[in-house]
């Protein structure tokens, strides 16, 4: 109950900024507008292909949002009190966690829907891609939590920047085969490229789940270790 509670609570924080909040909605969208307008020059920039890499863009602002306001709270007199409560770190990631995943359903339907209007096809499974970007949407705000439990407030705009090159550089609107070399071999050791190449090879070839296992592989590995890890950081955050 008392994990409800403190859920609740990071609920208000995060709808009680409308201007925020609609920042985080709306610019992926503005995103998607301008880059599906070079969509004649090169295929990674029409709608079928851009919007999944767009859509982790937007993931990337809910990980720095998340990483901030648990940054903020620990250092404040509340984190203190809170931490005297009968809840696990599993119960403090949830409840700092949930608020934010549920923007990202919400990001990447406004997102797909705007996507659909600029001419987004969907041939396979959309099941598969709700599948894909859930467990993206996971890692990004595992990610936040790992953020916030390591670093105070001031530098956390350096790791957003981190976070987001490697997102773009993952393929989010550039196509890592035509840059090939040590970028696409780096890209390719890390999530982002495997979520685009599942999401991107459902929505236009119409792959199946066993034509995507490897990428999806690779995307629920890096989850489950990125959500692990932030249980145990945070536990240890809780101890000191």
């Amino acid at each position: 109950m008392r994990s409800l509670e403190l859920a609740r609570r990071n609920f208000k924080e995060v709808w009680r900024d409308p201007l925020s909040l609609g920042i985080t909605i709306a610019l992926p969208v503005v995103l998607l507008l301008i880059f599906q307008a070079f969509g004649e020059f090169e295929d990674i920039f029409k709608p079928t292909a851009l919007t999944p890499g767009i859509a982790l863009f937007g993931f990337v602002m809910l990980m720095f949002s998340s990483a901030m306001i648990l940054s903020r709270d620990r250092e404040d007199a509340l984190f203190a009190r809170l931490l005297t409560a009968p809840l696990s770190a599993r119960d403090f990631i949830a409840a700092y966690s949930l608020p934010y995943v549920s923007v990202a359903i919400i990001q990447g339907v406004v997102l797909f829907v705007i996507g659909g209007f600029l001419g987004l096809e969907m041939n396979g499974s959309v099941l598969l891609v709700i599948l894909v970007l859930f467990l993206m949407a996971v890692l990004y705000v595992g990610l936040g939590m790992i953020l916030g439990s390591l670093l105070a407030v001031a530098p956390m705009s350096g790791a957003y920047a981190v976070v987001l090159l490697l997102t773009i550089f993952g393929g989010a609107w550039m196509d890592l085969e035509q840059i090939g070399g040590a970028f696409q071999s780096a890209g390719n050791a890390l999530p982002f490229a495997h979520a685009l190449d599942a999401t991107r090879n459902i929505m236009i070839d119409g792959a199946d789940l066993g034509a995507i296992g490897t990428d999806l592989l690779w995307v629920s590995a890096y989850t489950l270790a990125v959500v692990v890890l932030a249980l145990v950081l945070f536990r240890r955050k809780m101890l000191e």
